[in-house]
């Protein structure tokens, strides 16, 4: 499990610091509307992190999601070529044919800032227009970098979950 401790280390040592002490960061507030707005908005996502693996969320949230009309691109480097749920997979968002509305982002947080940084020189071309952050994901800093290059971001939710509750 995440919390075991090793060697009778903290369970978080080493990784002091403004990355990782959620307590300095500001709650995330997000309006109803503007995750509605994006919801209806958005009709490509492509999904960082998708899974072969049925039993995993992303694998889940990727059903719900075809399920919902939405075309989802997965994305996983070690997957590419293979079918997940009957799309072809992805290495990278470059390699995606046309355009993505949205990143979803299914990895970890210090790789979330990774796939926001390979997706600011897509933004023109792949027409991408929101980063979505999973549950449990936040990176402050890829926000304000993808905030900076115009597109919107959405950081600690599902888009499965705001569906539904929407």
């Amino acid at each position: 499990g995440r919390h075991r401790r090793l060697h009778g280390k903290t369970p978080n040592a080493g990784l002091e610091g403004p990355m990782n002490d959620q307590t300095q960061l500001k709650p995330l507030i997000y309006e109803d509307d503007y995750i509605r707005g994006i919801l209806m908005e958005v009709r490509t996502i492509a999904l960082a992190g998708a899974s072969a693996n049925w039993v995993r969320p992303s694998s889940f949230a990727m059903k719900y999601l075809q399920g919902k009309g939405y075309k989802v691109i997965p994305l996983n480097p070690g997957q590419a070529g293979s079918q997940i749920l009957g799309e072809t997979c992805y290495a990278s968002i470059a390699d995606i044919p046309g355009p993505v509305d949205m990143v979803d982002i299914f990895r970890n947080s210090k790789a979330a800032g990774e796939v926001v940084d390979e997706a600011l020189p897509m933004v023109e071309e792949k027409q991408i227009k929101i980063i979505w952050m999973q549950l449990g994901i936040r990176n402050d800093p890829a926000a304000k970098r993808a905030e900076a290059a115009g597109l919107n971001v959405i950081m600690d939710r599902c888009p499965k979950i705001e569906y539904g509750r929407l």
